[in-house]
């Protein structure tokens, strides 16, 4: 009851704010990501846009804070708040590696603060609906990270952690943002337009900054090789493709977060990563939150 009673709010209902020294390899891969410049292009731009996405959703979630009631979900609000400052912290130190290597963030990072600028001109609440939106993206993409085989065995198995992680506690905070976005009223109209005003303001410097990248990279001319990329990420059963069926049923009538059970799913990468034998579990610096 005592270390229960000492861990942070968030922590305590679910959403633990983990630091976790992450090992980066002396001598990693040139393309860690399937031994692909373009794989590995797509993983720098997501990497890259990461920082200040994330600020940008806590920011939306934060000034409503003070209106929830629900003492639960004002711990949530916590957790996710926490969750989402460390995620930003990571991915900046990931992306200088990504820079030592070869792929230059900077860039990405740019482009995307241009189309977040755009987002940031809408009122509060649109901003909060987008928000929601993007964290079932995101919700979708740690799904997928964690339940592709393929994608688990192709990446360099340092890397891979901090995607793990990062999955993790994208399903562990999935539902906080839409459910602030219903205390405050859920308009119908805002959550249907959330969809295609992110698309509009980010998929242009996503898709830009990746082919930026990929421009610059010395496997440029490697059409074999960008073509196997395609595959992975946009054939059939490419990374990508699998995706984005997804992300329409944010329009459906009555639509929740968490009616996507992914509750077994969470148990078995926590157990994974922190449980008895996890990968991550000694390399976790607050060793409070194993307890959560």
């Amino acid at each position: 009851m005592k270390a229960a009673a000492r861990l942070p709010a968030g922590a305590r209902v679910g959403i633990p704010p983990r630091h976790i020294d992450f090992r980066v390899p002396e001598h990693p891969p040139r393309y860690p990501f399937a031994d692909n410049a373009l794989v590995t292009a797509f993983h720098a731009v997501l990497s890259g846009i990461f920082p200040p996405g994330e600020r940008f959703f806590a920011e939306s979630v934060r000034r409503y804070r003070d209106r929830i009631t629900d003492p639960t979900l004002k711990a949530q609000v916590s957790g996710f708040m926490g969750q989402e400052a460390i995620h930003g912290h990571e991915h900046e130190k990931l992306n200088e590696h990504f820079k030592q290597h070869g792929f230059d963030t900077a860039v990405p990072d740019r482009m995307i603060r241009g189309g977040l600028w755009l987002l940031e001109r809408l009122p509060p609440s649109q901003q909060l609906a987008c928000t929601g939106f993007m964290e079932h993206f995101t919700a979708r993409l740690g799904q997928l990270l964690l339940t592709d085989e393929s994608f688990i065995r192709q990446t360099d198995p340092e890397m891979i952690k901090l995607w793990q992680w990062h999955a993790l506690e994208e399903l562990e905070h999935k539902a906080v943002a839409f459910d602030v976005y219903e205390a405050i009223g859920n308009r119908e109209i805002e959550r249907r337009l959330a969809m295609p005003l992110v698309v509009a303001a980010l998929l242009p410097p996503i898709v830009l900054s990746w082919a930026w990248l990929v421009l610059r990279d010395p496997q440029a001319g490697q059409l074999r090789e960008h073509a196997r990329g395609l595959r992975l990420l946009l054939g059939r059963e490419g990374f990508v493709t699998r995706i984005l069926p997804k992300m329409g049923v944010f329009w459906r009538p009555g639509f929740h977060p968490a009616k996507h059970d992914t509750r077994a799913l969470v148990e078995e990468w926590r157990q994974r990563l922190f449980g008895s034998d996890g990968v991550l579990r000694d390399q976790l610096r607050n060793r409070e939150m194993l307890a959560a």
